[in-house]
């Protein structure tokens, strides 16, 4: 005889106890990234927070066994550009990496497992790597490297040629002079170049140039060509097929679609109102691949939900593939199937496979057998700012053994997206889940300026960054406050790194907030554009405008400057090694909020840099994120965690 569920307890929504604790979130899912099928081995990266943020290399064989190809504590990681991306590439049996710990590039033999990685890069030079092709025909490594400089100057990025015969750190330049470098591909007789190059002010989703070019018999380039792009067009992702036909995603309609390039002329092989691209905040990102020598498979974007289409290049027709699935991204093909990470509300990173006929195989599940507390993202539009519409996902709370008291609504968490040029992911996220299950309503917000609505939603950010994103959190607000679904009373806001800087604004220049919480988030807005790293040192031109012409705007719209506005408490997390936001931009709104005797919080970690990686320092974080904005709103729990530390309270 089956008995029957446990009727939920009433309780104050935000203080309900939840499995997704800390401590589980990680244990969970490590992120996953850059799969690829190599000679029928699946290869991708992991990141695990629970082996102190490390970034290993995993092989699963045919007969489905798996491997760490770099055990513990050898991790993988490119700084280039900060960011970094792809770090590591394999060929011949062996994998060429670069070396968190020093950046130099590695390679380490895959047919014994007892070898020693040896390196291939001078020691000593801060050279950066990233963005790996191998070049079996010639011997060598192409790459994007960056050179920094002790005297303070720029950096010089570069694509180079590094030999894997020649003594360590024999290096060749294939080419120079603009300011960044992406996407070295050769075609598949090694005999042509494609990357791509941008110039400042531009980031990479404002406007590159996609280059070819001829390899000599001695490895050098010869006769490039420039072939599509400019200031107003961004190329994504270029590419050979195998028949030597260069195929790229570009912008120039109004959205990232697919082209080839055949006899001069540049055609559209899929032309959707969707994206096929993604911004490039790391290198060597990958929406599209060839399966076979006619059928490309590739991932688009639309509404802020990620589809797969398998591409016909003799009739150009594509068919859309259903999955179970609306977060695709990393997808590699090859050998007859694609490879990817996929994710939806129920799992956060599942690396699946698709053959020519559609068909899917899952070789790595991240199900954690939590379906019964997990939240189920709810697309939202709604009118803002200017007659415009922003979009966002809500998220109400769940959770079995709980439920609110009649007649309350549950506080509401706005949750803004770094970049700011960005998208939220409808993968399940712990780190929302975290909240929605012990009772608080979350809001992601796709402000205008995220990705995934085209080009003219992309840009409707420039010169209006925390205006028109504040506007569209305080407007996804009122909307769900409209629809009766939380309570006015108890909202919070928290974002990271440009997110952090969208919940300062919010803060000091609306009253939609009773609390924030930053996470390395930026405050000072002329400080940013004096003391940045090379990648985002001219970001905030077409996000503010020129500096110094337009330093008014800078400190009109800098929270740091307007601290007498300030009036809600916020608690702030700060990798001190973080060379993109510096310390001192949290700094200085502590001190401000400590003089007006405002509550504040301020927690440091002298182990993280732009973004929290080791577990103990994640665990930190969120409990002491729970804990403020409970005491904070008043809520009661009987949930036990670590006291927090809260200034003029």
């Amino acid at each position: 005889m089956q008995s029957n569920p446990k009727a939920p307890v009433a309780a104050a929504y935000g203080g309900w106890k939840s499995p997704i604790t800390a401590d589980m979130i990680n244990r969970g899912t490590p992120g996953r990234d850059f799969p690829c099928v190599v000679d029928g081995v699946i290869y991708w990266q992991e990141t695990r927070p629970a082996e102190n943020g490390r970034t290993t290399v995993v092989a699963r064989l045919p007969d489905g066994n798996e491997w760490d190809l770099l055990p513990y504590p050898l991790s993988t990681r490119s700084r280039v550009h900060e960011y970094g991306g792809r770090s590591w590439v394999i060929g011949d049996n062996q994998l060429f990496y670069v070396a968190q710990d020093d950046q130099r590039l590695y390679r380490l033999d895959l047919t014994s497992p007892y070898k020693e990685p040896e390196a291939i890069s001078h020691n000593g030079t801060d050279c950066r790597f990233a963005d790996l092709t191998l070049d079996q025909k010639r011997h060598r490594l192409l790459c994007v490297m960056e050179q920094h400089h002790d005297d303070g100057r720029e950096p010089d990025n570069m694509l180079v040629a590094i030999s894997l015969d020649a003594p360590t750190g024999v290096l060749n330049v294939l080419t120079s002079g603009d300011d960044f470098y992406a996407y070295p591909h050769l075609d598949s007789g090694a005999d042509k170049v494609c990357w791509i190059s941008w110039n400042h002010p531009n980031m990479p989703w404002d406007g590159t140039a996609l280059w070819q070019a001829k390899i000599t018999e001695e490895g050098a380039l010869t006769e490039p060509r420039l072939v599509a792009g400019g200031q107003e067009e961004a190329i994504f992702q270029p590419g050979w097929s195998p028949d030597g036909t260069l195929y790229f995603v570009s912008d120039k309609n109004g959205w990232w679609n697919l082209y080839r390039r055949r006899n001069g002329a540049t055609v559209a092989v899929a032309s959707l109102e969707a994206d096929f691209a993604t911004p490039l905040w790391i290198l060597g990102m990958r929406t599209w691949g060839f399966i076979d020598g006619q059928h490309i498979a590739a991932l688009f974007t639309r509404n802020g939900t990620w589809h797969l289409g398998l591409i016909d290049t003799r009739t150009e027709k594509l068919e859309r593939i259903t999955l179970d699935y609306t977060q695709l991204s990393s997808l590699a093909a090859g050998e007859g199937r694609a490879v990817m990470v996929a994710g939806s509300a129920s799992v956060a990173a599942d690396i699946i496979t698709i053959s020519h006929g559609g068909q899917q195989t899952t070789i790595k599940s991240s199900a954690e057998g939590y379906d019964r507390y997990l939240s189920q993202p709810q697309p939202v539009s709604f009118n803002t700012a200017g007659n415009e519409r922003a979009h966002g996902f809500y998220y109400p709370p769940r959770n079995p053994d709980f439920r609110g008291p009649d007649q309350d609504k549950p506080p509401l968490l706005v949750l803004c997206h770094g970049g700011p040029t960005g998208a939220t992911s409808t993968a399940l996220n712990y780190k929302i889940q975290y909240w929605t299950s012990r009772g608080f309503a979350v809001l992601d917000v796709n402000y205008r300026g995220s990705t995934g609505y085209g080009r003219e939603y992309r840009q409707k950010l420039n010169g209006q960054w925390g205006i028109a994103d504040v506007a569209d959190a305080c407007a996804g607000v009122d909307y769900l406050s409209n629809q009766g679904l939380i309570d006015r009373e108890k909202v919070l806001i928290r974002g990271s790194s440009a997110g952090g800087f969208t919940v300062l604004a919010a803060l000091t220049f609306t009253s939609h907030f009773r609390a924030g919480a930053s996470l390395y988030g930026i405050g000072d807005l002329e400080t940013l554009a004096r003391d940045t790293h090379k990648f985002e040192s001219h970001y905030l031109e077409k996000l503010i405008g020129p500096y110094p012409d337009k330093l008014d705007i800078y400190l009109a719209r800098s929270p740091a400057k307007h601290t007498e506005s300030l009036q809600c408490p916020v608690i702030f997390f700060q990798g001190l090694e973080d060379k993109v936001v510096p310390p001192r931009q949290a700094e200085e709104m502590v001190e401000a909020l400590r003089e007006k005797q405002i509550p504040v919080s301020y927690i440091t970690f002298a182990d993280e840099g732009h973004g929290f990686r080791k577990a103990a320092n994640i665990k930190i974080a969120l409990e002491a994120e729970l804990v403020f904005y409970r005491t904070i709103l008043g809520i009661s729990s009987e949930e036990h965690l670590p006291s927090l530390k809260i200034e003029n309270l």
